[in-house]
């Protein structure tokens, strides 16, 4: 291992799996500062040693993984959460993303995914398991909806997330008011948006991060 090895913690109520986990990183030449066998270990571990990545099963006592995400996330510590589970449920693949974790992989998988989580993660990517999206059917926006937009309906999509008005984005991109207007329509449309007041700038501001 080079010496830009991410530093890692690991956490696990279940000893076997623990251990197994450990004694598989370390053989690999993994910098592992720790592991922790609840949530409040994990925690604690995560905020003395501040690890660049914290490998945590999802529930375990005391706090569970999401709940360990939520609060690194309120007191700005930078290490990237990796979530391994047993769930394959849609609601807590979509609560991962919106905490912003770096990595989401299936226990049963999780040896052979988590090397390829690893180096993904340490270049500031993240790694959601394909196997996951598979069973939980989740069709990732960049690959269907908003694939299908022009390069001009993505462009205003990013004006109107900035709170951009019809006219101030017809200003800004020398267009006619009535060609955004268009454009807004078409989107909405291809985005399957209820056609509500509104509905489009919610929408842009929920996923300004897909715009970039």
């Amino acid at each position: 291992m080079s010496k830009t090895t991410p530093s890692i913690i690991i956490a696990d109520d279940h000893p076997l799996l623990l251990k197994g986990l450990s004694d598989f990183l370390i053989e690999k030449g993994y910098n592992l500062l720790g592991s922790g066998k609840d949530g409040r270990e994990a925690y604690n571990l995560i905020t003395q040693k501040k690890p660049d990545i914290a490998i945590l099963d999802i529930q375990m006592p005391y706090m569970s993984g999401l709940e360990i995400a939520q609060q690194c996330k309120g007191t700005d510590i930078d290490t990237k959460i990796v979530l391994i589970t047993l769930h394959k449920e849609k609601d807590l693949y979509q609560k991962a993303q919106e905490l912003n974790i770096f990595g989401y992989i299936l226990k049963e998988f999780a040896l052979e995914e988590i090397e390829n989580c690893i180096k993904t993660v340490k270049e500031g990517v993240p790694f959601f398991s394909d196997k996951i999206k598979e069973l939980i059917g989740v069709v990732l926006l960049e690959d269907s909806e908003l694939a299908s937009l022009t390069p001009s309906e993505k462009k205003i999509l990013k004006l109107i997330a900035k709170d951009k008005t019809n006219k101030e984005i017809a200003s800004q991109l020398f267009i006619s008011y009535r060609t955004v207007e268009k454009h807004r329509s078409n989107i909405i449309t291809k985005l399957n948006i209820e056609p509500k007041t509104n509905s489009l700038l919610i929408w842009a501001k929920e996923n300004h991060d897909k715009l970039l």
